[in-house]
């Protein structure tokens, strides 16, 4: 074959085919989940998201006009994942501690696949006042539910109780976090964080039985 029958060869070859929109989408959502996890903060230097998505930066903008919208996506879609999943179900449990032992160990697994990625969404500086109203009210129906069901149960302020919830939900985001970077075998993790969930509904229940020191 002559050498310009084959550069005409090559240049006829069938390219790849194009993307679906919604699947291009999930591509890049995928990458900048990923990515966030892997550099634990935002926002996300746009030239390494393209890389890693396969795509270009005027695409991700195409899609994703500001990260602000991206981490929202991606905000939605985690907590949507974590009610699929059986989250919401299990906030839906009428008593107390087979609900948070529940939702504790499905939240320890979702982060133990898939990493702290929820919790620097939420928490990151970047998305202060930017995080989509969509997914905050969907992340507060399920607390309301168990605030409900602790506040027959524990004698404290509709403040603390807040409070106490929330230092409750370190407890297996810290051991998920510990499994998805390999720093303790999800075996043991999974029994801490069962073991605390339940040892700290105790001692909210029953204060005056919890010795700590002076």
């Amino acid at each position: 074959m002559s050498r310009t029958k084959k550069l005409n060869s090559t240049a006829e070859a069938p390219r790849g085919k194009r993307l679906a929109p919604e699947v291009r989408r999930a591509q890049i959502l995928e990458a900048a989940g990923r990515l966030v996890v892997e550099q634990g903060y935002l926002p996300l230097p746009l030239e390494q998201l393209a890389r890693n998505a396969g795509t270009s930066k005027a695409l991700i903008y195409a899609y994703f006009p500001t990260q602000y919208e991206l981490f929202n996506a991606l905000l939605n879609r985690e907590i949507e994942s974590l009610a699929l999943g059986g989250l919401d179900t299990a906030s839906r449990v009428e008593d107390l501690e087979q609900a948070a032992v529940l939702c504790a160990m499905l939240y320890f697994e979702h982060v133990a696949r898939n990493g702290p990625l929820l919790n620097i969404l939420m928490t990151d500086r970047f998305m202060a006042g930017h995080i989509d109203t969509k997914a905050l009210q969907t992340r507060d129906v399920m607390l309301r539910r168990l605030k409900s069901l602790a506040a027959n149960k524990i004698l404290l302020s509709e403040q603390e109780l807040a409070a106490a919830i929330e230092m409750m939900t370190a407890i297996p985001e810290e051991s998920g976090r510990l499994v998805f970077h390999h720093e303790l075998d999800q075996t043991t993790a999974r029994r801490i964080c069962h073991g605390l969930t339940v040892s700290s509904l105790k001692a909210l229940r029953s204060p005056d039985q919890v010795s700590v020191p002076d």
